[in-house]
This record gives structure tokens, C-alpha cells and sequence, in this order.
């Protein structure tokens, strides 16, 4: 299949498009940024064809007549949809930066993408946050309770997009992972942040002292599976990305910080808690090992393993860039 990826320089869409050149597909990836460093793009990495593989630096909120003129130019059969301000804490400062991208430029996106018939599959990429706090285990739904602006504006998008299925038949298909991670992911987030903790020597903030549970899964699990939906899953459907070992933040960190015989109070510092950050999220991934197949195959021990190896190979470069999220309109 030839594969659009939208927000190709994210860290889960570098590595889906690693994953589809592996697997011989043509892929076109767009992203607002240009190319960032090798450490951060994983298609960079393999012996994959890059011949396969052309990039435009293009923005979802200033470029909509280019993206839909390579959409139409290049005709790809499935579109897979990263692109999406995210973060949390973050979203409360500037929340109209938020609405912009996640709804505003999606929906217009959308309107035009509706249109070209050979699109035969939409990958709309969401998140667990839409569902707010969760109680126990929560299998595939719409039923929405975000609890910050970056929530609100994803669950916003993904109802939009559940009414253009209903009134156009726009095969549009949604995927909500757990906390995914891996080797080239960004800094700020919580394994290479606590990683890169421990390789030099300052320390990370343990939000509300790191109480809050996730499942955390191996962004190898999640490109098989965002794969499987693509070529298998039904229109108008959600799926679920998740393991069944949700771990404690702090405990987190504490494993991070063993692989160097260090303590979590020699990488980590209590702070306050975020505005809006939800206690869990756990969700039920039984539908897509029950009706695809899929299962995940990498435990988390391994996985922080290959991070780990990630940051330390790339050390020299990664000590130079900033370990806290850096905000871009």
C-alpha cells in the first residue's frame, strides 16, 4: 500500500514509517518541522529503502492547500493522521494553540480528504486522555469526560470524525495507545527523561510523587498494531494499544534508575501535581487480539533496555538538547 503519515517527525510516526518501508510499502510523510536529527528519526536508522520514502515540510494550520494538492498528486490509499499539539500541563497556558491544531486544522483537513474517493483507509491516531479518569479496565468507546484542553480538543476531533463516517461514509478508524515509548522518543517524556536523569546526574519532577498508574507499551508493539488496523480494521471502530501491567510513575523511574544502581531520590524530586492529570489509564485491548490478532511482544524490562542503549550511543548530542518540553505555535 502507498501510505501518507501525517506528523511523520513525531516520534510515533518516525517510527510507523520505519516500520512500512521495512515492510516494502511507499510511504509520503509530511510534518510542520523540517527533519530533526537522526537520534529522533528512526526510519534514519535501518537499512530500510529510503527510496521509498519522500518528506515535505508542510503545517496542518498554514499549508492546507499544498497537503491536499500531494494528497491529490500522489493518491495514497491510507492516511495516517499523527499530527496534534500535544501535552498536557501545557495546554492549560495557551489552550487556543491547542483548539487550533487538534480541531480547527483537522476539520478542515478533513473536509478535503473526504472528498478524494481513493482513499480507501483514515488512521485518526487519538489518546486515552479523551476518556478521562478511567475506573478499571475500559474497553473501546465515545462516551468523553477529558479533563484538560489538550483532552477536550482531542475528544473534540474524534467526534467530529465519528460524524463524517456517519454522514459521508469517510472510512475514518481510531487508534488510542497506552503511554508509548522507545528508543528516539523526545526527552521530556518520562523513560528517557529519567534516563537522562541518571546519565547526567540531575533530576526529574515526580509530579504528585509519581502515584499515578499507566500501561506502558513498546512503540514496536504499537506500529505492528497500528499496521493490523490499517489493513484489517473496520471503519467507524476504535481500537485499544495497551498491555496488562500498569506500573506506578515513581515505580517507573525506580526500575529506570536500577539499570544504573542508582535510587529514585538520586534521579527524581517530588513536586506538585498537574492541573487536569488524570490517576489512570487503563485500557482494555482484548478487541484488537480478538478480532486481529495482535498481541504485544515486548516486556517492559527489554524495552527500557533499548532506550537505554538509544541515549547512551547518542550522548555526546542528547546532553545538548533540552530536557523539558519546548512549545511551538
Amino acid at each position: 500500500m502507498k501510505y501518507l503519515i501525517v506528523g511523520s517527525n513525531s516520534f510515533s510516526g518516525a517510527s510507523f514509517v520505519r516500520h512500512l518501508l521495512d515492510r516494502g510499502n511507499e510511504v509520503i510523510g509530511i510534518s510542520r518541522s523540517a527533519e530533526p536529527h537522526e537520534a529522533y528519526l528512526p526510519y534514519r536508522w535501518s537499512s530500510c529503502d529510503a527510496s521509498r520514502f519522500q518528506f515535505q515540510q508542510l503545517d496542518l494550520n498554514r499549508d492546507l492547500a499544498q497537503i491536499c494538492a500531494l494528497v491529490s498528486d500522489t493518491r495514497p490509499e491510507c492516511v495516517v493522521n499523527f499530527a496534534a499539539q500535544g501535552m498536557v500541563g501545557e495546554s492549560w497556558l495557551s489552550p487556543e494553540d491547542w483548539y487550533q491544531t487538534n480541531v480547527v486544522a483537522q476539520v478542515a483537513l478533513h473536509d478535503q480528504l473526504r472528498r478524494m474517493p481513493f482513499i480507501k483507509r483514515y488512521l485518526h491516531i487519538s489518546t486515552p486522555e479523551v476518556y478521562g479518569h478511567t475506573e478499571g479496565w475500559t474497553s473501546e468507546h465515545f462516551q468523553f469526560a477529558p479533563s484538560s484542553p489538550y483532552a477536550v480538543s482531542r475528544a473534540a476531533c474524534d467526534l467530529h470524525l465519528l460524524s463524517f463516517f456517519k454522514a459521508y461514509g469517510f472510512p475514518a478508524i481510531f487508534t488510542r495507545a497506552a503511554n508509548v515509548y522507545g528508543a528516539g522518543q523526545q526527552l521530556y517524556r518520562i523513560i528517557p527523561r529519567a534516563l537522562m536523569a541518571a546519565l547526567t546526574g540531575t533530576k526529574l519532577d515526580l509530579h504528585g510523587g509519581g502515584h499515578s498508574q499507566r500501561c506502558f507499551i513498546h512503540i514496536d508493539d504499537v506500529c505492528s498494531g497500528t499496521e493490523q488496523i490499517a489493513l484489517n480494521g473496520v471503519p467507524g471502530e476504535a481500537y485499544h494499544l495497551s498491555n496488562t501491567e500498569p506500573i506506578a510513575i515513581r515505580e517507573l523511574v525506580e526500575r529506570v534508575a536500577a539499570t544504573f544502581d542508582l535510587s529514585l531520590d538520586e534521579v527524581a524530586q517530588q513536586s506538585e501535581e498537574r492541573l487536569g492529570k488524570d490517576d489512570s489509564y487503563l485500557l482494555d485491548s482484548s478487541k484488537i487480539q480478538r478480532e486481529l490478532g495482535w498481541t504485544p511482544q515486548t516486556n517492559l524490562d527489554s524495552g527500557i533496555d533499548g532506550v537505554k542503549q538509544w541515549a547512551e550511543a547518542r550522548l555526546p548530542f542528547l546532553i545538548t538538547e533540552p530536557l523539558a518540553y519546548q512549545h511551538r505555535k
